[in-house]
């Protein structure tokens, strides 16, 4: 391990990437900041564009030796009105308004509406709201080929303004012909995620899964209510999810938005499933040096949340300080780790465990951690569920997680506090507990004397199963012992369950 960069927190930063950050010297600036994980958006950007960005985070990645994770957000089915003769209409509140099929440029008293899936879930009283809500309809009469809507809340309304619909789901794939090809792109060029748009029912995980098999882990965006009206089912098909709170906080009122990110985060905990909160997190950094107090206090409360990462879009991709916004996000979270009562709501919100042995020494492990006061935990794991099991817990011990699969690793980089080492293959526990021991001295956790707590799955190289637990000296003696081949003179828990 020869990175020079100390992160020292647990909640991980994914940053966008775009016009302001595109050079190497940014990146690498970005990363020594704090990014975590690098969000590609599909929405913009040529593919050419995202593979040079890919190439030079894994240049960055390369000489700092320490995992970056990469997320591609796809697109996803964006819903948008037709144009209009002017370039734009004035809408009035009371006001009838049709929206049709026609591709004619519209004017006040019509525009096209080129979904006709939209014409088919619509009913009487269906709200559409355009331009991220500025603008919202009520339907008032259903036709084969448009609707009748009232408005409700008039305003400008220029061409190509997006419409979401709230109150209905939409028959409509997940993914459109664009998305599939944005899919296979970013699957060759090499990313870690795949960040599905809009998901609104279980069926919509399942279709990109069909597509990504194991070659990414599928982070879920919950930007819909139908997502969070069958969400616990999504989250289980899905390997992460992120709380898209800008399409989120359009079609929830914005009242329910806060509680509907605690219950995202609170359920995603309880499975296991990193969560991400994102979206207008220190959206004043876009142009000001220094956030506002309130996004230190919303950044601060995804941390008390339990989040394994906050986000930053705009901030970093086209605003003008993007150095100074990861500094602030970093530093928040810092503080915020650092408070007593941080801490204690951790604790107290401690997920109600599946009675598995796996979970049972994934909370051994941090219990014995913390009352021995171990330097370290250091967890094996082939694709990653030894690692999030343990992650799960928010223990109060680092956790670094030895992996020989470089994807994992990357992959790994979202989770809370887990440190991924990429490492070669072990075969027994005492090579196990040798090496553990050499990475977290090598890692900076064990500058004293002390013990690291080791888990792992046995027989190694199998996944899917924890069920071994040892403590072991960090002694520099009793390493070189271990290293010679000799048993090496560790205190030993043992294993704690069998197979």
């Amino acid at each position: 391990m020869r990175d020079p960069v100390s992160r020292h927190r647990r909640t991980k930063i994914v940053a966008t990437l775009g016009p302001a950050s595109t050079s190497e010297e940014v990146i690498e600036a970005l990363f020594r900041a704090g990014v975590d994980v690098f969000r590609l958006n599909f929405s913009h950007g040529a593919h050419e564009d995202h593979a040079a960005r890919l190439a030079t985070i894994r240049a960055v990645e390369a000489r700092h030796g320490r995992a970056v994770g990469v997320l591609a957000d796809i697109q996803g089915p964006k819903l948008r009105i037709g144009s209009f003769r002017s370039g734009h209409v004035v809408l009035q509140k009371g006001q009838a308004l049709r929206l049709d099929l026609s591709p004619v440029p519209g004017d006040a008293t019509r525009v096209q509406l080129p979904h006709p899936e939209i014409m088919a879930a619509a009913r009487a009283g269906t709200r559409l709201l355009l331009d991220d809500g500025k603008v919202r309809l009520r339907v008032t009469r259903c036709g084969e080929a448009h609707l009748d809507t009232e408005v409700l809340v008039g305003g400008r309304l220029s061409d190509r303004k997006g419409v979401n619909v709230p109150d209905a789901v939409l028959p409509i794939p997940a993914l459109t012909e664009k998305d599939r090809a944005d899919v296979a792109f970013a699957l060759d060029i090499g990313v870690d995620f795949i960040g599905l748009s809009f998901v609104q029912r279980p069926e919509d995980i399942e279709e990109a899964r069909s597509l990504v098999g194991d070659r990414a882990w599928i982070l879920a965006k919950i930007e819909k209510p139908q997502a969070l009206e069958r969400f616990d089912e999504i989250a289980v098909l899905a390997d992460a999810i992120m709380v898209a709170r800008g399409d989120l906080g359009v079609e929830l009122p914005a009242e329910e938005v806060p509680l509907a990110q605690k219950r995202i985060v609170r359920t995603a905990r309880r499975l296991g499933k990193p969560v991400v909160v994102a979206t207008q997190m220190l959206e004043s950094m876009i142009t000001a040096p220094a956030p506002t107090r309130a996004e230190a206090s919303d950044v601060a409360t995804a941390v008390f949340d339990g989040a394994d990462a906050v986000m930053l879009s705009a901030e970093t991709a086209a605003g003008q300080f993007p150095l100074e916004a990861v500094d602030v996000m970093a530093r928040i979270i810092a503080r915020v780790e650092r408070d007593e009562d941080w801490r204690l709501a951790t604790d107290a919100h401690r997920a109600r465990l599946p009675r598995t042995s796996s979970s049972a020494i994934a909370a051994a492990a941090c219990q014995i951690g913390e009352d021995i006061g171990a330097k370290a935990i250091v967890a094996y794991t082939q694709f990653g569920p030894t690692a999030l099991r343990i992650a799960r817990e928010r223990p109060a011990t680092p956790l670094l997680s030895l992996t020989p699969v470089k994807a994992t690793a990357r992959r790994l980089t979202i989770a809370w506090g887990v440190e991924p080492v990429e490492s070669a293959p072990v075969h027994t526990m005492t090579e196990a507990v040798a090496r553990a021991v050499s990475v977290t001295r090598a890692s900076g956790h064990a500058q004293e004397e002390g013990e690291v707590v080791v888990v792992a799955g046995v027989p190694f190289g199998q996944s899917g199963v924890t069920n071994a637990l040892r403590i072991a000296s960090t002694a520099k003696r009793r390493v070189a012992d271990a290293g010679k081949g000799r048993r090496p003179a560790v205190q030993e828990a043992g294993l704690v369950a069998g197979r």
